[in-house]
């Protein structure tokens, strides 16, 4: 733990309350944290209505730590979470997070891991307000963000209406690539290897559509087609994504000419990116954002979501409680 190499070096060793001190040690906070850590609650001023999201990670299912250092995992666990509170069109304000691990983990790799938990929440401009931390069998992390609305409604999944455009900021694809390569036992092209361990979550864009007038919203952790899905269904809607306007960017045609895979297919249905996808009335999208199709009313029993005005014929992204899922 020490930089002479003295001190405890498990977390067995160093104990609960050690460790929560060492992770939570001279925390920066904004002006909306009125209490931080070391009480029972932490304290935040919120502006009207407030958006909870939960996200949790478990070792094996969303991260292996043959891939990704303990840097990278925490940087992760912010980044995902913080994203479906950007999808509702708010202001991320702060984060509790929840964690879980063997007692034989290192002092070094767990202090490590607060490190990237610090480093996101200063990119996505959130404060670590706190959490809890347990012995388990793998390394589990449960993190709660919250977000301020600013006075402004949430932008819904229900709210896609007929005749509005379909847009999206971030990136999409990479991530999926990425875990591509490394089940293949590479760790190249490094851009693709690097979002993956770390989405590039287009933060602030959230509030920038809702101002923009965006009338639904969801972010890209399953795959595009399967989280539009979810827009389309609860809209009543059908959403056509037209591949035209859908960039390859060199690094995904990289893997698809090495993996013999389709790289369209890893921008349509390759989860973990978490990009924002929303729609818009015409004319309202704002800059930073890509028109990558259109909203028509719903077909036959319910939404859909068409690949060039036709149905898909593949897997349109993750599922946990599918037979053989895997991320």
């Amino acid at each position: 733990m020490s930089p002479g190499g003295t001190g405890p070096t498990t977390l067995a060793q160093l104990g609960e309350f050690a460790l929560i001190a060492e992770m939570v040690r001279d925390l920066p906070a904004s002006d909306e944290v009125l209490l931080g850590p070391g009480d029972d609650g932490a304290v935040l001023a919120v502006g009207g209505s407030v958006v909870v999201s939960t996200d949790v990670l478990v070792e094996g299912v969303h991260f292996r730590r043959d891939w990704s250092g303990p840097t990278d995992i925490g940087r992760k666990a912010i980044a995902v979470n913080v994203a479906d509170v950007e999808a509702m069109g708010a202001r991320p304000q702060g984060v509790v997070v929840g964690f879980s691990a063997p007692g034989e983990t290192e002092v070094r790799w767990t202090l490590d891991l607060a490190t990237g938990l610090r480093a996101e929440c200063a990119t996505a401009g959130v404060s670590l307000l706190g959490g809890d931390t347990t012995r388990g069998r793998d390394v589990t992390l449960s993190v709660t963000a919250l977000g301020t609305l600013d006075g402004r409604a949430p932008v819904r999944r229900d709210g896609a209406q007929p005749g509005d455009v379909l847009a999206f900021a971030g990136r999409l694809g990479w991530a999926a690539a990425g875990l591509l390569v490394l089940t293949r036992g590479f760790r190249s092209p490094r851009a693709v290897v690097e979002v993956q361990r770390v989405p590039h979550v287009p933060y602030g864009q959230g509030a920038v559509a809702a101002l923009a007038g965006a009338t639904a919203m969801v972010d890209v952790s399953d795959g595009l087609l399967a989280d539009l899905g979810h827009v389309a269904r609860a809209s009543g809607v059908t959403i056509d994504v037209d591949t035209t306007t859908l960039e390859i960017p060199e690094p995904l045609e990289t893997v698809g000419s090495a993996t013999r895979v389709d790289p369209l297919l890893l921008v349509l249905t390759g989860g973990e990116d978490h990009a924002l996808v929303a729609t818009f009335p015409p004319g309202r999208v704002p800059a930073g954002w890509t028109t990558i199709g259109a909203v028509g009313p719903a077909e036959g029993d319910g939404g859909v979501v068409l690949v060039d005005g036709a149905p898909f014929a593949g897997v349109p992204g993750f599922d946990h409680f599918r037979p053989g899922a895997r991320r």
